[in-house]
């Protein structure tokens, strides 16, 4: 079973088979929405099928789909899975098999390399992120992966009472030595994310505390954690777990909403000065073809046929010969994931936004240009 990284989806964004093409099948196995097993087979037979009948003759292929079958029918364990994806090769000894924890459209396809787009999806989505919570006196960190928690910590520092100080103490005193506690808790917090974060590196941090103190808890924390800071929000430190996990993923999802506003806001920008972007699927194509692109952005769910030249991985909206090399070109059922794969086979940053008008009306897909 291969672990999902971005590094994994590259390496298989650039496989390909030697004379045979790459069967690839995600599975939806939520048990919220697919109950049965046999639910969960009803709902993807039917693509295997239409699969085999459109490539049957071709003897790799129809050993990738009945493969696929019966190891779906061998059942897997839902208990932390919620997405399946499965890539086969069978002329070519390819089997990798994914389970996620987050769902995924069901879907099959056969092309000449592994079809990642999904699985790019999940990985931009669902970024591994730190989660800050504090009070006065107590302090949890907690580390959620693909929507999962990885780590947690929890930190409690006991306020000092009122009978632990005698009548002779002034009031001032008092409330002094309780502030003074409350800074030592909030800089055991930072103390304990930081710990956190060394064996659990993660790229963003939210953090959940009271107004008061929130200010003083960020100032406490490592100057790596503090670059880090991406948002605050209102989650109590006392919480349940799930209420936690709730609410963090929607405060994630806010982020990389925002994330994709302001890549999509500056490639809008180089487009209407003539700069360094491109947008629509025809220049795109282009820019990728000529290896300018350095963030490729895509609305989620944009899909078109195009071609694909075998000889030279020129990719283009329109067909049949080839203008780079003249070679007679493949249609592909997808352009755009066409374009995905090449973009992380070129190291390129891929950026599929969910949602966003503003890259709808650019044509649903541009680039950010290296030059």
């Amino acid at each position: 079973m291969v672990a999902i990284t971005e590094d994994a989806i590259r390496s298989l964004a650039g496989y390909k088979g030697e004379g045979a093409p790459v069967t690839s099948c995600y599975v939806d196995v939520d048990g919220s929405r697919h109950v049965r097993w046999q639910d969960v087979l009803h709902s993807v037979q039917p693509l295997l099928r239409e699969a085999l009948q459109r490539h049957h003759g071709e003897t790799s292929v129809c050993n990738d789909l009945q493969r696929i079958e019966e190891h779906l029918k061998g059942g897997i364990d839902r208990s932390r899975t919620r997405g399946l994806a499965i890539f086969s090769c069978s002329a070519d000894g390819l089997w990798e098999v994914v389970e996620l924890p987050v769902p995924v459209r069901t879907q099959v396809v056969v092309n000449h390399t592994p079809a990642v787009r999904q699985l790019e999806l999940v990985v931009d989505e669902y970024e591994r992120f730190g989660l800050l919570l504090a009070d006065r006196q107590r302090a949890r960190v907690l580390v959620y992966e693909l929507g999962e928690l990885v780590e947690s910590d929890d930190v409690f520092d006991l306020l000092p009472r009122d009978e632990d100080h005698d009548n002779s103490t002034r009031p001032e005193n008092v409330q002094a030595h309780r502030d003074e506690a409350v800074q030592q808790h909030l800089r055991h917090a930072a103390a304990a994310a930081f710990k956190v974060f060394k064996d659990h590196e993660f790229d963003r941090l939210i953090i959940g505390a009271p107004d008061d103190i929130a200010g003083d808890l960020e100032s406490q924390l490592h100057p790596y954690l503090r670059e880090r800071v991406v948002a605050r929000c209102a989650i109590s430190v006392g919480a349940s777990d799930d209420e936690i996990r709730t609410a963090a993923l929607a405060v994630e999802a806010d982020v990389e909403r925002q994330k994709e506003a302001e890549a999509v806001a500056r490639l809008r920008d180089e487009v209407g000065a003539g700069r360094r972007g491109v947008a629509g699927l025809d220049d795109t194509l282009r820019a990728l073809v000529e290896r300018r692109v350095e963030t490729l952005l895509v609305s989620s769910g944009y899909a078109t046929p195009g071609w694909r030249c075998g000889s030279c991985a020129y990719v283009g909206r329109v067909g049949r010969t080839c203008p780079v090399c003249s070679t007679e070109m493949d249609a592909v059922d997808d352009v755009v994931e066409e374009a995905i794969e090449e973009a992380l086979a070129q190291s390129c940053e891929v950026e599929i936004c969910e949602g966003n008008a503003d890259l709808d009306v650019l044509g649903r897909i541009g680039a950010l240009l290296r030059y």
